[in-house]
């Protein structure tokens, strides 16, 4: 099956994915902010405890993005939604996220990629840094101590949003692997009073996220 072709406007779609159809949203940002040419794909956390590409933390990351000119794309993984499959604990999710990474890449060659994860979402995106180079990482409450990441070490700018207060995730069992990986790109944000959803803090979460990733825009916006 051939790919769609990527769209000119905000648009739902279906690309064919590794095991069945992958349900996509691609948005643009608004007319009045100067496009960038960087496309980010957003990552949703875990299926099985009823994360989708609608969470409230993927679509607020995607918001903010698109504020800085940068076009997003969120997507269920398998068995999510209209995405077909079932769950597979991270490594098929990987591969319906080289699909996407893929199609955004032949459809869009003059743009950069970035990925962007929120908690499941984040283990993807880090476990697929390596494979898939993109510029910059983004990784909302990374489930450091519940997933194995592997030592994965992304080379590029990354940045890293923990909740202090995260009752799912460990906060220290993430300060204490990025600390064991030491990357030479980390901007890491701790969020006081924040919990793993980032309940009241999303306006927080999202100047966070706009602060960091407007220094790696390839058209810096004026100050």
């Amino acid at each position: 099956m051939e790919q769609p072709t990527f769209p000119q406007q905000d648009a739902a779609l279906t690309l064919a994915g590794p095991v069945g159809a992958l349900q996509v949203e691609v948005e643009f940002p608004e007319a009045d902010v100067a496009a960038q040419p960087v496309v980010a794909i957003v990552c949703h956390p875990l299926p099985t405890e009823g994360g989708t590409m609608n969470n409230k933390v993927v679509t607020m990351a995607a918001s903010a993005l698109r504020e800085l000119g940068v076009t997003t794309v969120r997507f269920n993984f398998r068995g999510t939604g209209e995405s077909g499959g079932t769950f597979d604990e991270g490594r098929g999710e990987r591969d319906d996220l080289r699909t996407v990474a893929e199609w955004v890449r032949t459809s869009r060659p003059d743009a950069l990629l970035w990925l962007v994860g929120f908690s499941f979402g984040a283990y993807v995106t880090i476990q697929s840094s390596t494979a898939l180079e993109p510029a910059a990482l983004i990784s909302l409450a990374p489930p450091a101590g519940r997933w194995d990441f592997d030592q994965a070490v992304p080379p590029m700018p990354w940045l890293v949003v923990q909740g202090e207060e995260d009752e799912i995730v460990d906060p220290q069992a993430v300060y204490a692997w990025l600390e064991k990986l030491q990357p030479a790109g980390l901007t890491l944000v701790k969020m006081p009073g924040t919990t793993h959803f980032f309940h009241r803090k999303l306006v927080d979460l999202r100047g966070a996220i706009k602060n960091t990733a407007r220094h790696w825009l390839p058209n810096p916006p004026a100050e």
